[in-house]
C-alpha cells in the first residue's frame, strides 16, 4: 500500500515558478513509476510528467510542459517533486501524483495510488 500526499500548489504570476511536493508512505518507494497528472475544469485529466527508476530514473514529459517542467525524485525522503518554471494560463489545473509499479502505459491514468491533488493557479 503507498499512500501519497501533495503539497506545494498555490498562486503564481504567469512567468513564474513553483514546486510541487508529493510525500509517499511505503517501504517500496523507490521501486515505483511516479508520475504526475493535472485536471483543469471541464477536462479529462492529463498526463504531465513520469519518472522511473528504470535506467537511473528516466523521465518522460508531456509535450505542452517539455522544456518548463521538471520531475525528480527523492528515495531517501520518499518524495517526488515537480518543479515547475515559465508557467502560463493554461497550466492552471489541480495536479496530482501517482504510483504504479510497471512503467508500461506511464502516461496513462491507469495508476494503482493517487494522491488527492494540489491547486496550481496562474494568473495573468
Amino acid at each position: 500500500q503507498v499512500q501519497l500526499v501533495e503539497s506545494g500548489g498555490g498562486l503564481v504570476q504567469a512567468g513564474g515558478s513553483l514546486r510541487l511536493s508529493c510525500a509517499a508512505s511505503g517501504r517500496t518507494f523507490s521501486s515505483y513509476v511516479m508520475a504526475w497528472f493535472r485536471q483543469a475544469p471541464g477536462k479529462e485529466r492529463e498526463f504531465v510528467a513520469a519518472i522511473s527508476w528504470i535506467g537511473s530514473d528516466t523521465t518522460y514529459y508531456a509535450d505542452s510542459v517539455k522544456g518548463r517542467f521538471t520531475i525528480s525524485r527523492d528515495n531517501a525522503k520518499n518524495t517526488v517533486y515537480l518543479t515547475m518554471n515559465s508557467l502560463k494560463l493554461e497550466d492552471t489545473a489541480i495536479y496530482s501524483c501517482a504510483a504504479r509499479s510497471d512503467i508500461v502505459g506511464f502516461n496513462k491514468p491507469s495508476y494503482t495510488y493517487w494522491g488527492q491533488g494540489t491547486q496550481v493557479t496562474v494568473s495573468s
